[in-house]
């Protein structure tokens, strides 16, 4: 457990206190009370819920909660004070392919900010260093203590956000590109829907927990903080049409898939076909001079054999030459001037 305290008109953030300062501490309406706790053992589980339950007297069910792992974000208002779950970024597991989670509880009241948590987070560490260096987000309350945390916790997605983008680009390349069916592009594609569709689901929830806080519906948030918290509610607004978009583009994946794999099981059909179109007339030759019938004037020319091979070769030839001009076979993909596309994109971005 970590405490910060800043009192009115300090020049610094003041550490090392214990649970029993605390009392004292939040009597003081002008000091500005953070409290850190961290469940990363039993021990440090058991101290949050005694500092919890028997210091702050929250409500037992939010402290249930709280001391869970498996909840969806969300914001609770009671009297003095509100309740909040809001979800991180699972740095060094989190990439395109498993978008991963872990869960921040906190408690904001008119001069002090709880925060629980069991895996670290890169943005509570943030927080902290800039509490340590500087006074002046502490000089304007609690409330502006935890649009901070809220605001380096969603900055921290956007990186992610950009991995997405991407990822997505990469595998549309590898999907033109193919030959044939393969079956691990399909399995990352499914990977990547997953992953789109977590950071959907989680970005749309804490929406709701951010419009809330956002729009004074919580006493305990001053009208001067609120536009703040607003600021906070545009980026994830941003990561979530992103997310939307995303997952169109992921969704437009599986066709482009299906539709190569279709395109390339054309061509094998067709060749297939150009062969069996060929073959068809010499069998036919071949099949007429082998009837053993005694009255075939052909079976007794000297050379018969030689002008019935010369007669097929002439029928393949003339048949390849016709598929060719009908544009059935041997025809190579145009080829894109790049130059044209450049000149293109740069009248574009002058537009």
């Amino acid at each position: 457990m970590e405490i910060f305290v800043y009192r009115n008109d300090s020049d610094r953030v003041e550490e090392g206190f214990t649970r029993d300062d605390l009392p004292g501490l939040l009597a003081d309406q002008g000091n500005v009370v953070w409290v850190d706790l961290k469940g990363e053992t039993e021990e440090g589980a058991a101290e949050a819920k005694d500092v919890l339950l028997n210091i702050f007297k929250f409500h037992p069910l939010t402290v249930e909660d709280c001391l869970e792992t498996r909840n969806q974000p969300k914001v609770e208002g009671f009297d003095k004070y509100l309740y909040f779950i809001v979800h991180g970024i699972k740095h060094g597991e989190t990439h395109p392919s498993n978008f991963v989670t872990k869960e921040l509880d906190g408690y904001l009241g008119p001069n002090f900010v709880v925060t629980f948590h069991v895996l670290r987070f890169q943005s509570i560490k943030r927080v902290k260093q800039h509490v340590r260096n500087s006074t002046f987000i502490c000089q304007r309350g609690a409330a502006y203590l935890l649009h901070h945390i809220l605001d380096e916790l969603i900055d921290l997605y956007m990186p992610i956000v950009d991995d997405f983008d991407h990822e997505i680009n990469s595998l549309e390349e590898r999907v033109l590109g193919m030959r044939r069916s393969n079956n691990a592009i399909l399995g990352e594609i499914m990977d990547l829907r997953r992953s789109v569709a977590r950071l959907k689901r989680i970005s749309s929830r804490q929406l709701e927990v951010l419009y809330r806080m956002s729009h004074g519906e919580f006493p305990v948030i001053p009208a001067a903080v609120i536009p703040f918290f607003r600021d906070v509610h545009d980026h994830l607004l941003r990561i979530s049409d992103l997310a939307e978009g995303y997952r169109d583009l992921v969704g437009s994946l599986f066709d482009i898939h299906f539709a190569v794999v279709g395109n390339r099981t054309n061509d094998v059909m067709k060749t297939l076909a150009v062969l069996s179109a060929i073959l068809l007339p010499l069998s036919l030759i071949a099949g007429i001079y082998g009837m053993n019938f005694k009255n075939m004037p052909e079976l007794e020319s000297e050379h018969g054999y030689y002008y019935t091979i010369a007669l097929m070769i002439v029928i393949t030839v003339a048949l390849l030459f016709y598929f060719w001009r009908r544009g059935w076979i041997f025809q190579s993909e145009p080829e894109i001037d790049t130059n044209l596309v450049t000149h293109e994109e740069s009248d574009h971005e002058n537009i």
